[in-house]
């Protein structure tokens, strides 16, 4: 009598087989999504490494879109005037921002409604404070 061929295991062998089986599935499992979150690890780095370049080169343009605005100016006035302008429009910006920046920390420090909210609320469970009063 030969070996049983892969159609003719029995039913107690193919049991016998499956915890090795199941465990060779797992373990393959495993594999992959460590291979995909590799993958993913790679390219994220990658992508954060050209982000990371594209802003180092970022002063860079700036300043040469500025020297090319003094330039263009500088057709039709003076190198200093056309400078100058220059210098003025950036401080106009910069000065508008500064304005944006400061109302936005304002409006960041203002407490918060709910805070006060809890506390009148925590001051009417103990029954101490001014709780009669809602907004």
């Amino acid at each position: 009598m030969s070996a049983p061929t892969e159609d003719e295991r029995s039913l107690f062998t193919l049991i016998g087989q499956l915890p090795d089986t199941v465990s060779s599935l797992v373990r393959a499992e495993v594999d992959q999504v460590k291979a995909e979150f590799s993958y993913k690890a790679k390219h994220f780095g990658i992508g954060s490494g050209l982000f990371v370049t594209v802003l180092v080169l970022l002063p860079f343009l700036v300043f040469c879109l500025l020297a090319a605005a003094i330039f263009a100016l500088a057709l039709v006035m003076p190198a200093w005037a056309a400078a100058l302008v220059v210098a003025g429009a950036i401080l106009l910006v910069m000065a508008i921002l500064v304005g944006i920046g400061i109302m936005n920390f304002k409006r960041g420090a203002e407490p918060l409604e709910s805070i006060d909210s809890l506390k009148a609320d925590l001051d009417a469970l103990k029954g101490t404070g001014d709780y009669d009063r809602r907004y």
